[in-house]
């Protein structure tokens, strides 16, 4: 999923008060069939890191909630591959966020799971994952997120004081910036292998396989 370089300061709070109009990009696509990613992740500063933290391989994803390959991703290619070498120890997996469309539904979903918690961060996403096409089809953004909210043990009060965390969303945009300026990010799902820029598309098991099984030969030396 591509996308302009077009982020500046976005305007993000309130948007759950209003009907949400479908981005370029929002388009229902196929959603993740169970929970991958939650077990076992922290947050290590900013970023939510998964798997061995002294791993000598390092994989970094730029994912959007809000993108469809994301989610296929998660569903079909990602479970093998921590699996293999996440769970084994053998790589540190780390979540980095980026937006799409619609930015604002996207936005809004980061900062619920964060304030689920580090316990229940990618529980979120990958639940906004399994919403996408509810979403996109009827339009209606607000439905989902609070169910999702109030599945992880929020109230309505909560949920809402959380959407309207004017620092969450300032330090959101922050790490926008960052991803588009420094590691020239423009779409979802990108793949950041030893700090190599190696993917920017939904991947195959045998492709990642073949990227990482020398990586992992190679520090196991």
């Amino acid at each position: 999923m591509r996308l302009p370089r077009r982020f500046a300061a976005i305007a993000f709070l309130g948007f759950l008060a209003a009907a949400c109009s479908q981005g370029a990009d929002a388009k229902p696509g196929k959603t993740a069939a169970s929970v991958n990613k939650s077990v076992g992740g922290k947050f290590v500063g900013e970023e939510f890191v998964i798997g061995n933290p002294n791993a000598k391989v390092t994989v970094v994803e730029y994912l959007s909630n809000t993108c469809s390959h994301c989610a296929a991703f998660d569903a079909t290619t990602f479970p093998a591959i921590k699996a293999k070498y996440v769970d084994t120890g053998k790589v540190k997996w780390i979540i980095r966020e980026f937006l799409t469309g619609p930015e604002q539904v996207s936005a809004a979903g980061f900062i619920l799971a964060r304030c689920a918690g580090p316990d229940k961060y990618f529980k979120v996403v990958e639940s906004i994952f399994h919403s996408q096409d509810e979403m996109f089809k009827t339009g209606d953004f607000k439905t989902p997120f609070l169910k999702i909210a109030q599945s992880m043990g929020m109230n309505e009060a909560q949920f809402n004081a959380c959407l309207q965390d004017d620092a969450a969303y300032k330090a959101l945009n922050e790490r926008i910036t960052k991803a588009v300026q420094v590691d020239k990010i423009d779409g979802t799902p990108t793949f950041f292998i030893n700090g190599k820029k190696s993917f920017e598309a939904e991947v195959s098991v045998a492709q990642f396989d073949a990227a990482l099984a020398p990586l992992v030969a190679a520090a196991g030396k």
